[in-house]
């Protein structure tokens, strides 16, 4: 096992530069990215009212960092299994998980004038965080192992 990691140390200090990019992400979010629920979900929010927001910034917001986040957690999977198959397999996940995860959030959030604090908190955590890399590495490496 460390002879394999010896033997690619270029390949895991890309993978290790990728996280990195990806915790610069999360370090710079108030100022990289429209999100008035930043602070609206730091405090107690359950009996808070929602902030101002403008739908359209918010939408491109989301999408950005979405967009961000799978095209490094993208180069993180192929660095780690260097297999293009399982590469195109995740991006039609994310495109699949984005196109759902966005349609709900916005559906909850404009349902009403006070939705459901938590369903909403959960749905953003998945668009803005990087969560499905933390899914698919062992899910691909299971599958990897056992084929």
């Amino acid at each position: 096992m460390l002879k394999k990691l010896s033997e690619n140390k270029g390949r895991w200090l890309v993978v290790a530069v990728l996280i990195f990019l990806l915790v610069c992400i999360r370090a710079f979010e108030a100022a990289l990215f429209y999100d008035p629920f930043l602070d609206f979900f730091k405090g107690e929010f359950q009996a808070a009212v929602l902030p101002e927001y403008h739908t359209g910034a918010l939408f491109g917001g989301l999408f950005l960092r979405y967009f961000l986040n799978t095209v490094l957690s993208l180069l993180i999977i192929y660095f780690i299994f260097k297999d293009v198959s399982l590469v195109k397999l995740a991006a039609l996940l994310y495109v699949f998980f984005l196109v759902v995860l966005l349609t709900a959030f916005f559906a909850v959030l404009l349902s009403s004038d006070k939705p459901d604090y938590m369903l909403l908190f959960y749905i953003r955590r998945f668009l803005i965080q990087p969560l499905f890399l933390v899914l698919f590495i062992p899910a691909f490496y299971y599958q990897q192992k056992n084929s």
